[in-house]
């Protein structure tokens, strides 16, 4: 039987079976608001204060706040550390960039009628980049578990026909691959299967091509071995973004309201490569290298309802409501596979691209609670506190079978989260001294596939009048259980211990 290198790169393929998971669902449900020098210096504690174009993301009737219109824009230089482990290998490495991260205008009128208590309504445009997606980390080590299990449990589950994978005459395997994707029957985990076989990595049972069409016993070119040395590295690059329109106002400067209508975008690419080896004489696999390439795009929208009211002069309570976000998601796929008993005398495939079945999920609606005190023109102290329920995470259609499976999953795996934000400001004339510290609970219920966050903040800003320069470093910690595959076969995971720095710089102006 002939083995090679596969590779695609290229054409369409129309895939009928989805591959999306409780991951992708959790990755576009998370939002934390990177914002202004100055929201980022209190650690996001703005949902009852205002007056900060961040901080209207965060309850719409901040922009109401504001005496005159402002203008502001951020510019934030992101750095993630990650240390790795997986088995007895350790690796530590570094991403930065630097990026636009927000924008935004509010502008203020005020009601010429004295008789009415509404005294002012404010108009807001804003953008804030919700997620950096850009990350890379290595890992590596042995493993008593070996790669040829991802094949081979999904020959068991879904017992494959050794016929499916067998070529018609004059087919290519280009054909063959797309062909089974488009199949409702079979789709990705069948390709899966594909890829095993003509990389070599796994073979029929009854190796007679006349009377093996309906066999669905494999077993591995790989021998049993103790020890399986492994690297698997991820890469991925792209953004979530939010541009809001806002519409606020205030009655009789104790009550304010607002509204935020969003629209939202995902651009969202990942790599990742997997190499195994084994120096066992009696393997006839010795080398194996699979690689994925996922693009996504999507679409959403999402609304937002806010009040902030002024108890006494110095006292505020502020409460907002975020609506779920309905994305629209598309997505494509390239894989890769290639072993030491491939044929490179047959060359490889290419120009094959899968194109998913574009798919629709609703994330989670947030409500947040917020206090702050303000000490006349010295200063003043925030808290918010933020409450989602990840369970309520759907991929739509629900009528959908694979989408209801994970749907449940999603309700086992997943759970109700609090955010906890408290920042201050201490002002000396021109000069703001900020500081601030966030926890975010687990969205997990096992707490460990993403672990609980903890982070801190320092800020500093100059007022010159009209003109307003701010910066900010903050820093939080997180870890977590990554898992390589969605497989109970090959289920290797690699623990991380991720350290997000930011530094943020934000120029304003009061017109």
């Amino acid at each position: 039987m002939k083995k090679l290198l596969l590779l695609f790169i290229g054409i369409l393929a129309m895939t009928s079976l989805n591959a999306q998971d409780v991951t992708d669902a959790v990755r576009y449900t998370q939002d934390e608001i990177q914002g202004t020098a100055r929201y980022r210096g209190l650690s996001g504690a703005f949902g009852a204060l205002g007056g900060d174009m961040s901080a209207v993301s965060i309850n719409p009737a901040g922009s109401a706040i504001f005496n005159s219109s402002h203008i502001s824009l951020s510019l934030s230089n992101n750095n993630i550390k990650n240390e790795t482990q997986y088995f007895n290998g350790f690796n530590t490495s570094k991403e930065s960039n630097i990026d636009l991260n927000q924008s935004g205008a509010t502008f203020v009128f005020y009601n010429r009628n004295s008789n009415s208590d509404w005294s002012k309504f404010a108009f807001s445009a804003a953008y804030d980049k919700v997620q950096n997606y850009n990350n890379d980390w290595l890992a590596n080590g042995s493993s008593n578990t070996s790669i040829d299990r991802y094949f081979l449990d999904i020959t068991e589950k879904q017992n494959v026909p050794f016929g499916v994978l067998k070529l018609q005459p004059g087919e290519y395997l280009e054909e063959a691959y797309a062909d089974i994707g488009s199949n409702p029957n079979y789709g990705y985990p069948v390709q899966q299967v594909f890829l095993g076989y003509w990389a070599g990595i796994i073979d029929p049972v009854n190796m007679d091509n006349n009377t093996n069409d309906d066999n669905i016993d494999y077993f591995s070119n790989t021998a049993p071995a103790n020890s399986y040395y492994q690297e698997y590295y991820y890469a991925s690059s792209g953004y979530n973004g939010k541009f809001s329109l806002n519409f606020a106002t205030a009655y009789k400067d104790r009550l304010y309201l607002g509204v935020n209508l969003n629209s939202h975008f995902i651009n969202y690419d990942k790599f990742t490569s997997f190499y195994e080896t084994n120096l066992d004489p009696d393997s006839l696999t010795k080398n194996i290298y699979f690689e994925n390439w996922l693009s996504t795009f999507g679409s959403g929208f999402s609304f937002q309802l806010g009040a902030i009211a002024k108890i006494t002069k110095d006292f505020r309570m502020g409460l907002s409501y975020s609506s779920p976000t309905w994305y629209r998601i598309e997505e494509e796929l390239i894989q890769g596979i290639n072993s030491n008993i491939a044929d490179s005398d047959i060359g490889y495939i290419s120009n094959i691209i899968n194109i998913y079945p574009s798919y629709n999920i609703q994330t989670p609606g947030k409500f947040t609670g917020s206090l702050a005190y303000i000490f006349g023109e010295y200063g003043l102290i925030s808290f918010d506190y933020s409450l989602k329920d990840y369970g309520n995470t759907k991929f739509k259609p629900n009528s959908d079978a694979y989408f209801s499976t994970q749907n449940r999953a999603i309700n086992n795996q997943l759970t109700t989260a609090s955010t906890y934000k408290v920042g201050g400001e201490l002002r000396l004339k021109q000069v703001s001294l900020r500081g601030g510290y966030r926890f975010e609970e687990s969205p997990y219920k096992n707490g460990t596939t993403i672990g609980d966050l903890n982070g801190y903040s320092l800020g500093l800003g100059y007022n010159f009048g009209n003109f307003k320069l701010d910066m900010a470093f903050d820093q939080a910690k997180q870890s977590s259980e990554y898992k390589l595959y969605s497989n109970s076969g090959f289920n290797n995971s690699t623990s991380l211990d991720s350290k997000f720095t930011n530094v943020t710089f934000t120029v304003a102006f009061n017109l």
